[in-house]
């Protein structure tokens, strides 16, 4: 599913891979989480997993892009186990659990044992939570691609607040005026804007890149 908005505020995030496994009537249940920022790097591990598991009787996986709470992109796959008992509940532990940029994978090797739906939602949902448990988070902060346009008398200044910010400058380009790349943090854009403004008297350019 797509969600269009974007995060506007800092947001925990997977900050590396970890697992945890869980037995169940014979059956073990391999959970594998992974930091992932787009579907291609979720499906690539994905291949990855399969790869390094090839016997196992399913690969049941869920994904939560941007924000757990305001996810931009968010997707489940059962992978042949009875419909709802496998990628939903690891959906909903990722959401739960506050999971933002998290891939999990959940290994299954049948062990002659049919656990029921009751006994495969539990299983499934257990493992991705004991995975969480042991996960380390890092902190994510949205940002926008801004380019600012000053005149050579301004950049010493503009370049000392944006120092203060700890905003780096990307680029400086340098043709009849200074247009500085930078990443603005979106919950810093405005406040930046009306300091740039001060520091320039208003000569300047302030506009998102393409």
């Amino acid at each position: 599913m797509e969600n269009t908005p974007s995060p506007q505020v800092p947001y925990t995030a997977l900050a590396s891979p970890t697992e945890a496994v869980v037995e169940e009537k014979r059956s073990t249940f391999t959970a594998l989480l992974f930091p992932v920022n787009n579907r291609e790097q979720a499906m690539a591990e994905l291949e990855r997993i399969k790869s390094r598991y090839p016997d196992a009787s399913h690969h049941c996986w869920s994904y939560l892009l941007g924000p757990a709470d305001q996810p931009r992109s968010q997707a489940f796959n059962d992978d042949g186990e009875p419909s709802g008992t496998a990628g939903k509940p690891i959906l909903h532990v990722l959401t739960q659990r506050g999971a933002s940029d998290c891939l999990a994978i959940v290994v299954r090797t049948f062990g002659g044992v049919k656990l029921g739906a009751g006994g495969l939602v539990r299983a499934y949902g257990a493992s991705v939570s004991q995975a969480l448990d042991r996960a380390q988070w890092r902190q994510v902060t949205p940002t926008q691609n801004i380019l600012i346009d000053v005149d050579f008398a301004h950049e010493e200044r503009v370049r000392h607040c944006l120092e203060q910010r700890q905003i780096a400058v990307i680029s400086a380009d340098y043709a009849q005026s200074v247009t500085l790349s930078v990443d603005v943090p979106l919950d810093q854009r405005l406040e930046l804007q009306a300091e740039v403004q001060h520091l320039t008297s208003g000569n300047f350019y302030w506009h998102p890149a393409l």
